[in-house]
């Protein structure tokens, strides 16, 4: 019998690391047979998944674009590397409406699948006028003034290029840089504008293309209208926990930065839908996890 301070006196359910290892390796399609050859594998990896990033995260351990096509493996620094095709197909994809890609999950590159996206839009702070929406949270000091500049221009004048949009935005200055990629960031994870397309702006001849999102997915509003925070938290979590198989609160509460107890309180759903089993051990590895149950030994 294991003596746990929050789940006082039980007995674990184990599940061994090489059954959690193999699982993981199959559900980020790791396995050297299991790779994306080609764009449309990677759409249909992203819908068979829900969301997935686009590279690797240092200390978050997720499935990834490059992880599916390179390997389990750093990002390659040679430009000739064969994973960097996943870039290319990133690059292509953007203005097919294929998925939803911009900076949500950590900060990072996030992949969402046109299924999946209704639910995180149900999470963001967004509740059916945009230009509304930004108002209010930017007079009650919740939004940065860039954050405003950045998307009244985009209101205003359509989709622009980075270079173009920094200068309606009046964020072209040396000193502007950093508070323009901080809106725009920021702007990114509410769901409020995304990248749509590249440019050949700029000294480089790369540029993203932003957009709003409302105005690129003009269906999103009505699609997620629907969805209470409740049911949208038990999906995001249910997709979670069939990728990574089994995981602990601490890693579900960094990946969606949602409150300790409101991811308890999902987990609580899951478990009497039996979707997850709870006080669950694997075997060298410390803490308590939560599980499919199909992977218990």
């Amino acid at each position: 019998m294991i003596y746990n301070n929050h789940l006082g006196r039980r007995k674990l359910k184990t599940i061994s690391r090489k059954t959690l290892y193999c699982y993981q390796q199959q559900t980020f399609r790791l396995k050297a047979e299991n790779r994306l050859r080609n764009p449309q594998q990677a759409v249909e990896f992203v819908n068979e998944r829900g969301f997935i990033f686009f590279w690797p995260v240092k200390g978050t351990h997720f499935p990834s674009l490059w992880g599916a096509v390179a390997g389990d493996r750093p990002v390659a620094d040679k430009h000739n590397d064969p994973g960097h095709v996943s870039w290319g197909w990133k690059d292509s994809m953007l203005d097919k409406h294929v998925w939803y890609y911009a900076r949500i999950l950590k900060k990072k590159n996030t992949f969402v699948s046109l299924e999946t996206i209704p639910y995180f839009y149900a999470l963001s702070p967004n509740y059916g006028e945009p230009e509304v929406d930004l108002q209010d949270q930017y007079d009650q000091g919740l939004l940065p003034q860039e954050a405003k500049l950045v998307f009244d221009a985009l209101v205003r004048r359509g989709p622009l290029d980075t270079i173009s949009l920094r200068k309606e935005s009046h964020l072209s200055g040396s000193t502007s840089q950093a508070p323009f990629n901080h809106a725009l960031e920021i702007l990114q994870q509410q769901l409020k504008v995304l990248p749509v397309a590249i440019s050949e702006a700029g000294a480089w001849k790369y540029a993203f293309v932003y957009d709003l999102t409302h105005r690129y997915y003009p269906d999103l509003i009505d699609r997620s209208r629907e969805i209470s925070e409740p049911a949208a938290m038990q999906h995001l979590l249910m997709l979670y926990a069939q990728t990574m198989g089994a995981f602990q609160v601490k890693q579900a509460v960094s990946l969606f930065k949602w409150e300790i107890n409101q991811v308890e309180r999902v987990l609580k759903h899951l478990l009497e839908a039996k979707i997850v089993v709870d006080d669950v051990s694997i075997l060298t590895e410390p803490g308590v996890y939560y599980s499919l149950p199909v992977l218990l030994d």
